[in-house]
């Protein structure tokens, strides 16, 4: 059967007019934000802020492999928001992830690699990647940050310029109302670039990144018309440069080829049982794929 793609995907400046979902996004989220700071908490509506932080971290992430607008000053209009939501700079992500992460694609130079911290998948493992994953993934980007001082002085005042647009922000958000600004600002950027780190493990925690194809796990269900296809891990690795909308039929060219076991039918189901039952129950669990050639990490540090 042949695929179908659309010919003409752009809308006016805007690359791809499925990315009017990302622009929903950015605007909701600092309108959600806002409402609650003049009217109060409200439990339903800090949920949605909640899951607005992640979704302004998959765009972050996506807008770094495939910037959404056709010019230079709308995509640098768009790092600047993405920026001040997201509570980060945005240029992080091309020395952390597009050259590291995506470069050596989980395997023993990609600083942040999962098993690094030890070849498991549980709870805590997940809750502490993003910690653990600081520690290594700054002292590369400061490397970067230095390199630029030499050759690209320009591009670092513009990464310099991203920085002190983020913490004027909290500065501003924190002499106005600390309280506020913590609970319904800060936090929630937090918890959304938490998810933007731990993302990593969910996505390939004991897969094996000696495979062709089964260095990446996938969920297949709700997460992805909500977040943008970040489950379809394994075609985004493959087609780095490819829209977010494509990934669904990429990720059916690679399906039949990555091992079962890196499939889930969807994101809370696997929560549920390998963190939440996996503890208790040996069938829940998974099994660490590197280790099926007998291999250790260690061998490799």
């Amino acid at each position: 059967m042949s695929e179908t793609v659309d010919p003409s995907p752009s809308l006016g400046a805007l690359r791809h007019r499925r990315d009017l979902q990302s622009l929903a996004y950015l605007i909701a989220s600092p309108l959600v934000m806002a409402w609650q700071w003049w009217h109060g908490f409200d439990a339903a509506l800090y949920a949605l802020t909640l899951f607005l932080s992640v979704g302004v971290s998959v765009i972050h992430h996506n807008h770094a492999h495939l910037p959404m607008w056709r010019g230079r000053w709308r995509n640098r209009l768009t790092d600047l928001a993405i920026t001040v939501l997201q509570g980060h700079p945005t240029f992080v992500f091309h020395p952390a992830h597009n050259r590291n992460h995506h470069r050596f694609r989980h395997g023993p130079r990609d600083v942040a690699r999962t098993w690094r911290f030890g070849d498991h998948n549980h709870l805590p493992g997940w809750l502490l990647h993003p910690l653990q994953a600081s520690f290594v993934v700054y002292p590369l980007v400061l490397g970067w940050l230095r390199g630029l001082r030499r050759r690209a002085p320009g591009v670092l005042r513009w990464y310099l310029l991203q920085y002190a647009l983020w913490l004027v922000s909290w500065a501003l958000l924190l002499l106005a109302d600390p309280g506020k600004a913590l609970a319904f600002v800060i936090a929630p950027q937090l918890f959304g670039l938490h998810w933007l780190l731990a993302a990593n493990y969910l996505q390939h925690a004991h897969a094996d990144d000696r495979s062709r194809l089964d260095y990446a796990r996938n969920f297949e269900g709700a997460i992805n018309p909500l977040l943008f296809n970040i489950g379809l891990h394994t075609a985004h690795h493959e087609h780095a440069r490819a829209h977010w909308s494509e990934l669904p039929r990429l990720h059916a060219r690679h399906r039949e080829n990555i091992d079962a076991r890196l499939l889930e039918r969807g994101f809370l189901s696997y929560a549920v049982r390998v963190f939440l039952l996996g503890p208790f129950l040996a069938r829940c669990r998974t099994q660490s794929l590197r280790a099926r050639y007998g291999h250790s990490p260690d061998m490799e540090h």
